[in-house]
């Protein structure tokens, strides 16, 4: 695609994004009234400010007869499909997270608390949290899932995950740091190391990291004459026999036909058997390279162990088709954490959109028992498709018997985050930055942040 027929594509996903803001501003729910004087309410405990988390807490902030309190180990709210933009330099912290304190309604009866969680004493119905005994009436767990190496936690610190805004921060420095050690280096072995990049599983965060990482250093890193002379390799390997084999086989091979097209080696069918510092053990040979990514599994946060249950697949915790866990009324376990099923009887998927789905419902649940109203039916999942992007203008998307590829994909799937997005400003400036990014071929969150320069030499004061 030319530059001159990007322009309209980006000016459409602009558009669509002022168009939802409006949207968003205008359902914004308003703060809740004053207490009432001697009203008892109910305490409602959120932990997790996730996707799940926030969308059963919001609604829930507007009742007058709930005291709420939101428990995050971390004090923001982080949009994490976008995460592997700000690892690779697209996109800046602040444009995907949100603090949780500007998102919950600051009233006397809400109450936002940054903590670890420790444990969940279901009996005297409280959770202990950094030293604390937070007391519950009604308890939603929104937790989410931490990365999954299969039994060899070991791997970790050699290829570390993509959770968290750490992780994102930290991955982005290697990356650059990479690029920069690389012009300078004499070795030849050395500096092929230091240009090999290798993403681990080919579900949806390692196609997009993978797209993202040959996508900068094919296209904006090469503008820049000393970059311009190193030549990266990026290789995605999958035990599987496909990239997104979630997807239908027909958007699979679009999607491996269009990292093909940046550059990307796609290994399929390839066990990982070892790791160690700079080296991936195969099957068959080895890798070395300086920069490792895991994207071939998650499991969820150790939800069974403070619930006392026994843990299902991916440490996932069995729910009811209400979503509370047996046993243990008042207890709902929601988003990557819950082992929930459709009725199909197959589980649901551990997706951003399910997660919010149950938020919802959870929340709805209470707010009708509070008002003396019968329960909603059982919790069902409504499916609107699943997108997965490869890099600027490719992008592959299903709905139902509907496929998309290429421009169309990602124009829907640039608006729907964006619309996904928390707050004015994060959606302006997403828009802003991938409007610069896809007219000027540049990424403005190229820093490195270290108490070294890129070839290791002390900074100078």
């Amino acid at each position: 695609m030319n530059r001159r027929s990007a322009t309209p594509a980006m000016m459409s996903v602009l558009a669509a994004g002022a168009a939802m803001f409006l949207v968003a501003r205008v359902t914004k729910p308003r703060r809740a009234p004053a207490a009432l004087a001697g009203r008892q309410r109910c305490r409602v405990v959120v932990l997790g400010a996730g996707f799940g988390g926030l969308n059963a807490a919001l609604p829930l902030a507007r009742s007058d007869a709930v005291e709420l309190t939101v428990i995050d180990v971390q004090n923001h709210h982080l949009f994490q499909p976008l995460l592997y933009q700000v690892a690779t330099a697209a996109l800046s912290p602040a444009d995907i997270a949100s603090p949780v304190r500007d998102v919950i309604p600051a009233l006397p009866r809400t109450h936002v608390m940054m903590g670890a969680v420790t444990g969940i004493d279901t009996g005297a119905r409280c959770v202990l949290c950094s030293g604390q005994r937070v007391p519950y009436d009604e308890l939603i767990v929104a937790t989410g899932s931490q990365p999954s190496y299969f039994g060899n936690d070991d791997w970790a610190a050699f290829a570390p995950g993509l959770k968290t805004l750490h992780d994102a921060l930290d991955l982005r420095g290697r990356i650059l740091l990479a690029f920069e050690r690389a012009c300078v280096e004499q070795d030849r072995a050395e500096r092929d190391r230091l240009l090999t990049f290798v993403l681990i599983g080919a579900g949806p965060t390692g196609v997009e990291m993978a797209g993202s990482i040959a996508e900068l250093s094919r296209e904006t890193l090469a503008q820049d004459h000393e970059l311009s002379q190193v030549t990266p390799r990026v290789i995605l390997i999958e035990a599987g026999e496909r990239v997104l084999e979630t997807f239908p086989e027909d958007l699979s091979d679009a999607a491996a036909r269009a990292l093909q097209a940046l550059g990307v080696e796609i290994r399929t069918g390839t066990k990982v058997t070892g790791m160690q510092d700079g080296v991936v053990q195969l099957e068959h040979g080895s890798i070395a390279a300086a920069t490792i990514v895991w994207a071939a599994g998650t499991m969820a946060t150790p939800v069974a162990q403070w619930l006392d249950v026994k843990p299902g697949r991916g440490g996932r915790v069995e729910v009811g088709r209400d979503l509370v866990v047996p046993g243990h009324p008042g207890v709902r376990v929601i988003g990557d954490a819950a082992l929930a099923k459709g009725p199909d009887g197959k589980p649901l998927p551990g997706l951003a959109p399910v997660a919010k789905q149950q938020g919802e419902y959870a929340a709805r649940v209470i707010l009708r028992r509070l008002a003396g109203r019968p329960a909603p039916p059982a919790f069902r999942y409504r499916d609107y498709g699943t997108l997965a992007t490869i890099g600027r203008a490719k992008a592959v998307a299903e709905f139902g018997p509907l496929h998309l590829k290429g421009l169309p994909a990602w124009l829907l799937w640039a608006a729907a985050h964006i619309f996904f997005l928390i707050g004015f400003r994060s959606r302006v400036m997403v828009s802003l930055q991938w409007a610069f990014e896809f007219l000027a071929d540049r990424r403005p969150g190229r820093l490195i942040a270290s108490a070294e320069s890129p070839i290791g030499a002390p900074v100078r004061k």
